[in-house]
């Protein structure tokens, strides 16, 4: 290689003249051997460098060059990393800048970490945040739990949580290990019908025995999934169509559950044993709407400093998602708001926030009030007993009058009763707060 005469003179600072060094036989003292790809066929390529300038960019290389057992070699063989890699961690480390594409960013990030480079760590992470989507997180993921980057695993979940669907389609998905597939099934937050989870566990199955050259059947899938994977599966929140067009054939479950299922589907018992009948939060459900008032006025309700109460039993399993609260026009609420299992006093749900009044529609008219909505929805149980608590702050508001005992909605029956409780705001079965229950049908 030929260098220009008086290169010095057209590069006049300490950061041009350095990253002219890069992979440069000029004053190098150094060269490392690394294998390079080039489609199908594979060579191995020399990078020359200096000594001096990875020694003040990385421990690592100090330790190996100045170190008590200082490498004497001349060339030095790295059979852990290819030659883009390398090239872009040397180019970092010569001129602070890094070239990162979707091919090499695993491979510099691997070679960041090695050799203690954490500003490149830094960068590499923020590359795979930026362009990470369904059809590469299950790649990025288990590097990223490898090395710890608690940020980009989160940012992984959440890509995973939000785009479950599409992320479980993905071929990085067929190739991830058991233990990633349990934390997947597991997580509440997933977006995908229980169905199509069932379906990518099943194909996860079918291809890891085709890599283990063993017979694609049901009895080898349960075993290479394991239980803890099979019992994370939801099937009784599947439609009974659902489970027999698609869970049926693949032979997983045993022949009693089977029979258990569909007892529980034509409502002969209770849910099968070990299998949770919860949707998951993630999937968005019909949301229904229970009013337990016949009419509302506008007359003023205060908020002296009382709790409001209520008791309620629903007498199928729902999820709770919130609750209507009245309020007047351009107003804010302050309010500590409370479910509680009356059988032992504990608190199934809180929610506590400051809340604006809008105009809400009530049955066929409206009112003003505000909803308290919960960071998830809570499983109700059919005929137990619950009690709202909520102490409001805020302008007097309306009310609701005329209240049902009992109110039938989307096949769910609420029933309603007043409070015992002391320091009641007077919220009872017949009038006062809550005009609305939140739900979806389990």
């Amino acid at each position: 290689m030929s260098v220009e005469v008086n290169w010095q003179t057209t590069r006049p600072t300490i950061r041009e003249r350095t990253k002219f060094m890069l992979n440069n036989n000029l004053f190098s003292d150094v060269k490392f051997v690394v294998r390079k790809s080039d489609g199908e066929s594979e060579s191995k390529e020399v990078i020359s460098a200096h000594k001096f300038v990875l020694s003040i960019g990385s421990p690592v290389f100090e330790a190996m060059f100045h170190g008590e057992l200082a490498e004497t070699r001349d060339s030095i063989e790295l059979p852990d990393c290819e030659y883009e890699s390398l090239l872009e961690l040397f180019r970092y480390m010569y001129s602070d800048e890094v070239n990162l594409s979707g091919s090499n960013v695993m491979g510099v990030l691997y070679l960041a970490k090695k050799y203690i480079v954490p500003t490149l760590v830094e960068k590499c992470t923020k590359y795979l945040q930026e362009n990470l989507d369904p059809s590469n997180v299950f790649n990025i993921l288990p590097t990223a739990e490898k090395y710890e980057e608690k940020n980009l695993v989160d940012r992984c979940w959440k890509v995973i949580d939000e785009q479950t669907e599409a992320a479980v389609k993905s071929d990085g998905f067929a190739t991830i290990e058991s233990s990633l597939l349990e934390a997947l099934v597991v997580r509440d937050t997933l977006t995908i019908k229980e169905v199509g989870l069932f379906q990518a566990v099943d194909l996860w199955a079918a291809k890891q025995c085709e890599k283990q050259g063993v017979a694609v059947n049901g009895e080898l899938k349960r075993k290479i999934l394991g239980e803890k994977i099979i019992k994370a599966i939801r099937f009784p929140v599947m439609k009974e169509e659902e489970f027999a067009a698609v869970v049926l054939d693949k032979d997983i479950l045993t022949k009693g559950e089977l029979v258990a299922f569909f007892q529980f589907f034509n409502s002969v018992s209770t849910t099968p044993v070990g299998f949770s009948k919860i949707g998951r939060s993630g999937v968005s459900a019909d949301v229904c709407r229970c009013g337990r008032f016949r009419s509302v006025s506008l007359s003023s309700w205060g908020y002296g400093g009382g709790v409001d109460y209520l008791v309620f039993s629903v007498d199928k399993d729902v999820m709770l998602h919130g609750l209507s609260l009245f309020g007047s026009q351009n107003r804010a609420y302050t309010v500590n708001l409370q479910v509680k299992n009356t059988s032992n006093n504990s608190a199934v749900v809180s929610k506590k926030g400051t809340f604006p009044s809008k105009h809400l529609q009530y049955k066929d008219s409206y009112c003003y009030g505000f909803e308290v909505l919960f960071d998830s929805p809570v499983h109700l149980t059919k005929i137990t007993s619950y009690q709202i608590e909520a102490l409001i702050s805020g302008a007097p508001s309306g009310r609701g009058n005329d209240g049902f005992k009992t109110a039938l909605h989307s096949g769910v029956m609420f029933t309603f009763s007043s409070s015992n409780s002391p320091n009641s705001n007077a919220t009872s079965q017949t009038g006062g707060q809550f005009p609305e229950f939140l739900f979806s049908v389990l």
